[in-house]
């Protein structure tokens, strides 16, 4: 059965540049990280992506080892793409990553060409496609030669199981790096997708958002919402089901009193904005031009909705930049830094 989609989803979607290419990305891209494996009714997955695709979101967002168990995720989105959105894979970007482990052995995790392609070829199988428009390297591997990686990301596009390639959590070096090897390849990388949010500004210190300028690539940052810090639900206590009590990246480390009062004191700013906390966290990701667009995740069709209620104001004076700097200090809420370390 196809989903009778609303006509007018592409009327209020604000849509960018992915860097230099020709591609636009909406605003707001839907993340499959939680709530599409095993574990959720097929039913709620499939309202969360009928409401984003309602919404104007065209962006799908995986990986390999999305679940659980990993590799359900895609096989829940193969689902999704064979009824309700059946006839719209050619308005969606639908994207996937290769980078953590997957299988048993030395050649189930990390970048080296045998992984990445033999990943690549089995997100295709689950996905039911015969091309994912973004393949990324989902992280840095320290002991591959960052040309094996990038030569695998550039076999994706030549044999025509991608149409663009990226990286995930790279440093601004790495990735200036990365981009070299592609070009050189003749392959221009799209985009990069690092984690960024008011409690985790690690780009800011590295300064990737002008690296990717200067290479012509596009941005994506994920967990805007710090894993749900930045939400109203820890603003009095820690509830219970949440991620910080299933021990599902919320780490006790990130509930210490000092963060909680950053969060109730950036709620009060959100407040007076109008908007909920979650609402002022995504529209400050954007706040830059240079961010495509901001990743989000949710457990309802409900939450999809208020993520884009964000797009209604984008805009920040500098008395309320101010008033923000004060509270989103950079709490080591990452838990990805290892990666774009090196």
């Amino acid at each position: 059965m196809t989903h009778n989609e609303a006509r007018d989803r592409y009327d209020n979607m604000k849509y960018r540049r992915c860097g230099h290419s020709g591609l636009n990305l909406p605003a707001l891209s839907l993340g499959l990280w939680h709530n599409f494996g095993q574990d959720v009714a097929i039913e709620t997955s499939m309202a969360i992506c009928r409401q984003a695709f309602d919404l104007g979101i065209t962006h799908f967002d995986l990986a390999n080892n999305y679940g659980p168990p990993a590799g359900s995720a895609e096989e829940t989105f193969a689902h999704i793409l064979k009824t309700d959105l059946h006839n719209h894979r050619d308005e969606l970007i639908i994207s996937s990553k290769a980078g953590y482990r997957m299988w048993p052995g030395p050649y189930g995790e990390f970048g080296s060409r045998k992984y990445m392609m033999a990943s690549l070829d089995q997100s295709l199988k689950r996905l039911g496609l015969e091309y994912v428009d973004i393949f990324y390297s989902h992280r840095f591997d320290p002991n591959t030669p960052l040309e094996e990686t990038m030569g695998a990301l550039a076999s994706a596009v030549q044999q025509g199981k991608a149409l663009y390639v990226g990286v995930s959590s790279y440093s601004a070096a790495k990735t200036a790096e990365a981009a070299r090897i592609l070009k050189g390849m003749g392959i221009a990388p799209l985009i990069h997708q690092p984690s960024y949010s008011m409690l985790n500004r690690w780009i800011e210190k590295d300064q990737l958002l002008s690296r990717l300028e200067t290479e012509g690539m596009g941005c994506i940052a994920f967990t805007p919402l710090a894993q749900g810090l930045l939400t109203n639900k820890y603003l009095s206590a820690v509830p219970s089901g949440s991620r910080a009590t299933a021990n599902k990246t919320m780490l006790p480390e990130f509930l210490t009193p000092e963060i909680l009062g950053r969060v109730e004191a950036l709620n009060k700013i959100a407040l007076g904005r109008g908007q909920s906390l979650a609402q002022m966290a995504i529209a400050w990701v954007l706040r830059d031009s240079r961010m495509t667009s901001a990743l989000i995740g949710a457990s309802s069709a409900s939450q999809v909705k208020d993520s884009v209620g964000a797009l209604a104001n984008l805009k920040f004076d500098e008395t309320e930049i101010a008033a923000i700097n004060q509270h989103a200090i950079d709490s080591n809420v990452n838990l990805w830094a290892e990666s774009s370390s090196h």
